[in-house]
């Protein structure tokens, strides 16, 4: 079967808002996709008072006919969403903290990277339109795996083994019997 692949911009807006703590002086959120998007890095989209919201970056949705199982997983949740992923920012020049990494529609791979705890990783909520596109991938690419069930071993376990130690040492004695030693109270 030849892997097929899809792939759509979609741009993601992050929301600054001021911090509750006096250890974070900002808080940020990815807030929202924008399916199709142009290319854009921190564009300021909308301010209400300290709170800004920005078109972060563009970055590829790509869909691959083999992880389609996963996507199902995503399209069952009771919201779906796509896991956007944002890296630290470590360049001296930078100007926000965050550059955007990645953006993933697959349940499995969203996982691991919310299990790393490695930047911003947000769950967000997928837009109808890009629900139908991803629906439409999986309806047309899916195909089910059959379930093979795992055999054991053939080799029985069911025997007694006492006092045989391991198999590579060649000894002539059980193993696991009392040492022989000099009894103590000679002297």
């Amino acid at each position: 079967m030849a892997l097929i692949r899809a792939s759509m911009p979609i741009g993601i807006v992050v929301r600054k808002t001021p911090g509750v703590t006096r250890w974070a002086a900002w808080a940020w959120k990815v807030t929202a996709l924008l399916p199709g998007a142009g290319p854009a890095d921190w564009r300021e989209l909308r301010r209400e008072g300290e709170a800004v919201e920005y078109h972060a970056a563009t970055l590829p949705l790509d869909l691959f006919s083999t992880d389609t199982e996963a996507y199902q997983v995503t399209l069952s949740a009771r919201i779906p969403g796509l896991v956007v992923v944002l890296r630290d920012d470590d360049a001296e020049d930078a100007a926000m903290p965050w550059k955007p990494a990645l953006v993933t529609a697959s349940a499995y791979e969203g996982q691991d990277y919310m299990d790393s705890g490695d930047g911003l990783i947000e769950l967000v909520p997928m837009p109808a339109g890009l629900i139908a596109w991803v629906a439409d991938f999986v309806a047309t690419h899916y195909v089910e795996e059959p379930f093979l069930k795992r055999r054991r071993d053939r080799e029985r376990i069911d025997l007694v083994e006492d006092g045989r130690g391991d198999a590579r040492i060649r000894q002539m004695a059980d193993v696991y019997r009392a040492p022989r030693g000099a009894v103590r109270g000679d002297a």
